[in-house]
């Protein structure tokens, strides 16, 4: 049998057709070898992933055996498999996949995509934990992280993305993302009102209860929600992310990541917020670099506000998304834009990116692996643009 890396790497990144019954049935016959813990699923279009860290570093600093499973990965594939504290170890993994290749058996394992033997794979690792979180993919109701139970919902805030795949307007795309709750629902503060309206009508025709969290600002009355038995302070969090170098909007994110706790009455304290890395989310490298992973309007939109004037944004963009629209809404903060080469099937060509910035009216150059320490520099894009700078750079 393969080793883990070889495996996963044989399998095909994209598919002619997408079949939503074989997870499925991969997970029946795994099932009955495992065991769950309690389960969290993190569904939307942003914050997804830091909601679901703070959630996660919170839960096993209070004494709990935590795994997260998030994607994709930046530098290495145990990112996405997040254990007490730290990515599992290849030892680790390669135990877990032996496990799981013994259990599905080589035609089922073969057929599953790279993201969904993925998440099996999390399962295993994940089995002897407290708690589980779970990050979709693309969607939610369709995807695979949402073949097991769940204790909670957290939906994030859901955009216009991926339309190809969830559908052409906001409803349609909330309606598939928000279609995957079960017994409770977390309902951040959304951009889009229609999203809140789906939510309330789901969540009423599977009978779950729904908290719909208020816009969470610094300023704003604490968080209160008829499940949780707590209030939460957007004070103290203004304090831990000045210490942290935060944008606001991971304020926002902390928020809704301390009301999923209240909810299941997990308990923590706000303190240990400080000893937590949220790598590549806004994060300051050096003292004059920020990398972010984010890719579209939504992302752009959320960090604007916490840029520096007369920031060198240094960009590339996958072709499904807007980043015609991306760029015009980081346009108030950018001096520059330097085009970094990325290597993906999905990438959009150099001559449609550069159109885009002729368009929006930004000057813009290319990256040449030279950065002046009287600049400040934002990276931003996508995964594929922050691998691609710490591989160039070599920071």
């Amino acid at each position: 049998m393969q080793r883990l890396k070889s495996f996963l790497d044989s399998k095909p990144l994209c598919y002619k057709e997408i079949d939503h019954e074989r997870v499925h049935i991969a997970y029946k016959v795994l099932k009955p070898h495992i065991r769950r813990p309690k389960t969290i699923h993190m569904v939307g279009t942003n914050g997804k992933g830091t909601t679901g860290r703070i959630i996660a570093h919170l839960s096993w600093r209070s004494g709990l055996s935590v795994g997260h499973f998030s994607s994709p990965h930046i530098l290495k594939f145990n990112e996405r498999i997040w254990l007490d504290g730290s990515d599992a170890r290849d030892q680790t993994l390669n135990k877990a996949h032996q496990k799981l290749f013994g259990i599905l058996g080589r035609e089922i394992s073969e057929s599953l995509s790279y993201f969904e033997y993925s998440t099996l794979l999390a399962f295993i690792v994940f089995e002897d934990c407290d708690l589980m979180i779970l990050e979709a993919g693309l969607g939610g109701e369709f995807d695979a992280t949402n073949v097991c139970d769940k204790e909670l919902s957290v939906i994030t805030p859901i955009g216009i993305d991926h339309q190809a795949f969830l559908g052409d307007t906001i409803e349609e795309i909330a309606a598939t993302k928000i279609r995957s709750i079960q017994k409770q629902v977390l309902l951040a503060p959304q951009v889009y009102d229609e999203v809140v309206e789906v939510a309330k009508d789901i969540a009423s025709n599977v009978g779950a209860d729904l908290c719909v969290c208020p816009a969470s600002n610094v300023g704003a009355d604490p968080c209160v929600c008829p499940q949780a038995s707590t209030q939460i302070d957007p004070y103290k969090l203004q304090k831990i992310s000045e210490h942290k170098g935060w944008g606001d909007y991971l304020i926002g994110n902390a928020i809704v990541a301390l009301q999923a706790l209240a909810i299941l009455h997990i308990k923590y304290d706000v303190k240990d917020l400080l000893d937590l890395e949220l790598f590549g989310r806004f994060y300051a490298l050096v003292d004059n670099i920020r990398i972010d992973v984010g890719h579209n309007p939504l992302a752009a939109k959320a960090i604007v506000g916490s840029m520096s004037s007369e920031t060198v944004l240094i960009y590339n963009s996958l072709d499904d998304k807007d980043y015609e629209e991306v760029l015009r809404i980081l346009k108030p903060k950018v001096k520059r834009v330097e085009i970094i080469p990325i290597e993906s099937q999905r990438a959009a060509t150099i001559d449609k990116i550069e159109n885009a910035l002729k368009i929006v009216g930004l000057e813009y150059g290319y990256y040449q692996n030279k950065l002046n320490e009287n600049e400040n520099y934002l990276v931003f894009g996508s995964f594929y643009v922050v691998e691609e700078f710490l591989r160039k750079s070599g920071l």
